[in-house]
């Protein structure tokens, strides 16, 4: 028997979870500058995105459920960041909205991204083909998780 398939380097599981731990630790002495954890600064991304969104939303939008988001969304909150609000008309329905804080760490994070990207060893083509062929790989495990929930 051939026993290959079960070498941790053989694993794109693996290779995808180190990558994603690496990527991570870069962007760490950015964020400790203003102040924000990785999980955070990409709920703000969100944000800035598009303000005024329920907590399920931000929650598909990041991959996260809401045992992950509640604590976050509430470290924000004390952080002046961000205030959730209940639907006045549906209670079940949260929304975040930014406060004026986060509106501003918008421009405080502006350079991030690219301090980042020279930081990865990557070239432009590259860091594009990788982000595309990851997408469609999201994409595909979409399908194939809803087909396992059927």
């Amino acid at each position: 028997m051939n026993y290959d398939i079960l070498k941790l380097d053989n694993q794109l599981c693996f290779s995808l979870y180190a990558a994603s731990r690496e990527i991570t630790k870069l962007y760490k002495p950015f964020l400790d500058k203003i102040g924000l954890t990785y999980t955070q600064y990409i709920s703000l991304l969100v944000l800035w995105e598009s303000d005024n969104i329920t907590v399920k939303e931000l929650g598909t939008r990041l991959r996260l459920d809401s045992g992950t988001l509640t604590p976050l969304l509430k470290k924000l909150e004390s952080m002046d960041i961000l205030e959730r609000l209940r639907d006045k008309k549906d209670e079940r329905n949260v929304y975040i909205k930014l406060t004026d804080k986060g509106h501003n760490l918008k421009d405080k994070a502006l350079d991030i991204p690219s301090k980042v990207f020279c930081s990865s060893g990557l070239s432009k083509d590259e860091s594009l083909y990788l982000r595309v062929h990851l997408q469609k790989l999201l994409d595909v495990l979409d399908k194939t998780n809803e087909q396992y929930k059927k």
